[in-house]
C-alpha cells in the first residue's frame, strides 16, 4: 500500500512538472521577460539599497535601477548592431576566402574525392526527381518591413513587462520576502527566513559583481590585444568579449567562432586565426586561474549542473533562458546553503 501511495505521489509530481513546463513554454512571451526582470532585480538590489540608505524613498532606488537596466540593454543593442552589419557586409569576402581554402584542400585530397564522389552517386537519390532547390536569394532573403512591424508589438510588450516587473520588484522586495516568510514558515521562524532571503540576495549580487569585474578585465585585455594585432574596432570586440563571457561555456565558444570569420575577413594566411587564438588564450587564463582565485570554493558550482541548467534554459526560452539559467541556479543553491547553515540541530534524546 505504501508503495502504491508513493508511486501515486511521484506520478502527480511528474504530471505537475510537465504541466508547469508546458505553461512556461506556451506563455514564453510573459514568463521569460518576467523571470529576466526578477533576476535583474536581484543583481541590482545593492544599487537600490545604496540609495535607500542615503534617505531616498524606495521608489527612487527602483527608478534608478530600472534606468540602469534599460541603459545597459540599449548599450548592448547599439554595440551588437554595427558588428552584425559589418559581418554581413564582409560575408562575400569570407565566403570567397573559405572557398579558396576548400579548393586547396580538395586539390590535396583529389584521390579521396574520386572515391567520395562514387559513393555519393551510389547512395544519393536522383536530383531530377526531387523538389527544386531553393535559390540562394530565397535562402538568404531578409525579413521585410511588414514582417518587422508585425513583430514590433510583441517585442514592445515584452520590454514593458520587463520594465514594469523590474521596477515593482525593486520597489517591494521587502514586502515580497515578508509575504514568502509568512506563507512558508510559522510565526517563530518568519524573521529568520526573511533574513536568509536577503542574505541569499546579497550573495548572488556580490557574486555577479565579481563576475562583472572579471569580464570587464577580460574585455579590456581583448581590446588591447586586438588593437595590437590591427583588428578594426578593437574596443567594440572588447565589449563583445565582456558580454559574451556572461553566457557560461557557450558564450566564449560562439565568440571564438565569430572571431574566426573576422580573422578571415581582415587578414590573410596564418594571421587569420590570430584573433580567435589570442582570445582563446585570454579566456583560458581567466577561466582556469582568475575566476577560481577570486570567486573561491565557497561560490563554486558543479560544472555539470551549470551546463545542464544552461541547456535547459536555452531549450525552454532561447537566449533569455540562457541568460537567466545561471542566476536562477545560483540563487537556489545559495538560498539552500543559507537555509542549511541556519537550521538548528535536532534536540538530543534524553
Amino acid at each position: 500500500m505504501e508503495t502504491t501511495e508513493r508511486l501515486a505521489r511521484l506520478s502527480l509530481i511528474a504530471i505537475g512538472i510537465v504541466v508547469v513546463l508546458a505553461a512556461l513554454d506556451e506563455a514564453e512571451g510573459i514568463f521569460a521577460p518576467l523571470c529576466l526582470a526578477l533576476v535583474t532585480g536581484v543583481v541590482l538590489s545593492p544599487l537600490s539599497d545604496f540609495w535607500e540608505k542615503r534617505g531616498f524613498s524606495p521608489a527612487w532606488g527602483a527608478m534608478i535601477g530600472l534606468i540602469v537596466a534599460l541603459l545597459a540593454v540599449g548599450a548592448i543593442v547599439l554595440t551588437f548592431q554595427p558588428v552584425i552589419a559589418r559581418l554581413v557586409a564582409q560575408a562575400p569576402k569570407v565566403w570567397a576566402d573559405m572557398q579558396d581554402v576548400v579548393r586547396d584542400l580538395r586539390g590535396l585530397m583529389r584521390g579521396l574525392s574520386d572515391v567520395s564522389d562514387g559513393v555519393a552517386k551510389a547512395i544519393a537519390p536522383d536530383s531530377g526527381n526531387g523538389p527544386p532547390a531553393a535559390s540562394s536569394e530565397e535562402a538568404m532573403a531578409m525579413p521585410s518591413v511588414a514582417t518587422a512591424l508585425m513583430y514590433a508589438p510583441a517585442i514592445l510588450s515584452q520590454i514593458l513587462i520587463f520594465a514594469g516587473a523590474l521596477f515593482f520588484f525593486l520597489l517591494t522586495r521587502s514586502e515580497i520576502y515578508s509575504w514568502v516568510a509568512v506563507r512558508l514558515t510559522d510565526t517563530g521562524s518568519r524573521v529568520a527566513l526573511g533574513q536568509r532571503l536577503r542574505r541569499a540576495e546579497r550573495n548572488v549580487a556580490r557574486y555577479f559583481l565579481t563576475i562583472t569585474l572579471i569580464n570587464a578585465g577580460l574585455g579590456t585585455l581583448t581590446a588591447l590585444v586586438f588593437e595590437t594585432l590591427g583588428v578594426r574596432d578593437a574596443v567594440v570586440w572588447g565589449v563583445l568579449a565582456f558580454l559574451m563571457n556572461f553566457v557560461v561555456y557557450l558564450g566564449p565558444v560562439i565568440f571564438m567562432v565569430v572571431l574566426l570569420f573576422v580573422g578571415v575577413a581582415e587578414f590573410d594566411g596564418a594571421m587569420s586565426v590570430a584573433p580567435a587564438f589570442s582570445y582563446m588564450i585570454l579566456n583560458g587564463i581567466e577561466g582556469q586561474f582568475v575566476t577560481p582565485s577570486l570567486i573561491g570554493r565557497n561560490m563554486s558550482v558543479n560544472p555539470l549542473l551549470v551546463f545542464l541548467s544552461l541547456i535547459f534554459g536555452l531549450w525552454l526560452w532561447g537566449p533569455i533562458g540562457g541568460i537567466v539559467a545561471i542566476p536562477l541556479l545560483l540563487w537556489v543553491l545559495v538560498l539552500n546553503d543559507e537555509i542549511k547553515e541556519n537550521i538548528p540541530p535536532p534536540p538530543r534524546p534524553d
